[in-house]
């Protein structure tokens, strides 16, 4: 688990559209020592994605001009690999279907408790980074015996 001082430097992009619940969130985040970073619908989303290149992002669904959807489309197309909770109120398995086939790596339904918050987006942030697996070792030649 990352230390309070670990934990500062980790910067977390919170995409939603509600006032409120932006603040909400990124005081959450804030107060347990994240830096967080907003934006207020999904093309500021992609845009910001870019410039602070977060270790995280928590991301809403419905949302005006681009929604969360199109954000995880949009990432996938751009070869963006930041490890994504959506956090929405459309909670149909559908929806979550849907987010996790995008390449969200979790899900967590509004209204949310504020510890499911933070232990979901810390569990993000201690994911390693995907490594390419090693290559397979050359084939032997057959041993022969006499």
């Amino acid at each position: 688990m990352p230390t309070l001082h670990d934990v500062k430097q980790i910067r977390i992009l919170v995409v939603e559209d509600d006032p409120m619940v932006l603040e909400l969130i990124t005081t959450r985040l804030s107060l347990a020592g994240f830096h967080t970073f907003n934006a207020r619908d999904g093309y500021e989303g992609l845009a910001r994605l870019k410039e602070v290149s977060p270790a995280a992002m928590v991301l809403d669904i419905n949302m005006p001009r681009l929604d969360g959807f199109g954000v995880l489309k949009g990432m996938k197309a751009l070869g963006i690999g930041v490890p994504t909770l959506v956090l929405t109120a459309r909670n149909q398995s559908s929806d979550v279907q849907e987010a996790l086939k995008l390449g969200a790596s979790d899900f967590l339904s509004k209204p949310f408790q504020d510890q499911q918050l933070l232990a979901r987006v810390a569990r993000l942030v201690r994911r390693p980074a995907a490594r390419p697996a090693p290559p397979a070792p050359a084939p032997s030649a057959p041993s022969i015996i006499i």
